[in-house]
């Protein structure tokens, strides 16, 4: 009778954490954003995650068409920049949207993975936070501003340098 007891209990522990992990992969953050659109990439279809306006307006498309439109986890204050070793961190500008119907829509925040499961380089800031996906192989690293990412990005190239 114990071990019926300890097995159930076990079996109920185990699926309390199955169904915690598909929250979470259901749930994208700037933290996780990554690796939540390889996750979804399975096919070896480009993935994007794209937000319009205000960042209130926020869907997932693959090759171009819409599957999946998920709760904004930012807003308009999030800033997007590109890295060079020689001029640092360069705003990205964001590119324009066409609808369906062919109307022009401002894009707050766009970051992707194309067919060959290569994401955006970039460097992320919102609310003072820096997250940088640059690392092709790694999870996304968080630092506590831009320049702490640059700066680890400047250490970086110099011990490769050296």
């Amino acid at each position: 009778m114990i071990v019926i007891v300890i097995i159930g209990v076990i079996y109920a522990l185990a699926v309390v954490q199955l169904k915690d992990a598909g929250k979470k992969k259901d749930k994208p953050s700037l933290a996780n954003l990554k690796e939540y659109l390889y996750s979804l990439n399975k096919d070896s279809k480009s993935t994007q995650l794209l937000c319009l306006d205000d960042c209130s307006r926020c869907s997932i498309y693959q090759d171009g068409k819409k599957i999946k439109t998920i709760k904004s986890f930012f807003d308009s204050s999030i800033k997007v920049y590109n890295y060079d070793f020689l001029q640092g961190a360069i705003e990205k500008r964001m590119p324009v949207f066409f609808n369906k119907e062919g109307v022009q829509e401002s894009v707050c925040f766009s970051f992707g993975i194309d067919k060959s499961k290569v994401s955006d380089q970039v460097i992320v800031v919102y609310k003072e936070k820096a997250y940088d996906y640059t690392n092709y192989f790694e999870k996304t690293k968080i630092f506590d501003s831009l320049d702490d990412a640059i700066e680890a990005k400047q250490r970086l190239a110099q011990e490769v340098i050296e």
